[in-house]
């Protein structure tokens, strides 16, 4: 069944919000030490629909201190959105485990 969010609601997968501006998608909360960022670098028509096919994947630091180019801690392409959000997920709650 669909959900209608409402202004100011973030969308939330598996406990972590979930936000998206133009082909880039972020997941989860600047609050934290990591967040992930995934970009669609490829997508073909299914129909009436844009699909994923080529998405770009990398877990990174939130650290306001550390350089841009030293925050990505992990990077991945995979072939779907689907998959990229399930190594997303993966990542993103096993850095913010580690303590």
């Amino acid at each position: 069944m669909a959900s209608i969010v409402k202004d100011g609601e973030l969308l939330m997968y598996k406990g972590h919000p979930l936000m998206r501006k133009e082909n880039i998608i972020y997941y989860g909360s600047m609050e934290d030490r990591y967040i992930i960022m995934m970009q669609i670098l490829e997508t073909k028509k299914e129909g009436d629909l844009e699909v994923a096919t080529k998405v770009a994947v990398q877990l990174q630091q939130t650290s306001q201190t550390v350089r841009m180019k030293d925050r990505i801690v992990k990077k991945s392409e995979k072939s779907s959105l689907w998959s990229a959000m399930d190594i997303a997920s993966i990542w993103l709650s096993r850095a913010l485990s580690v303590k």
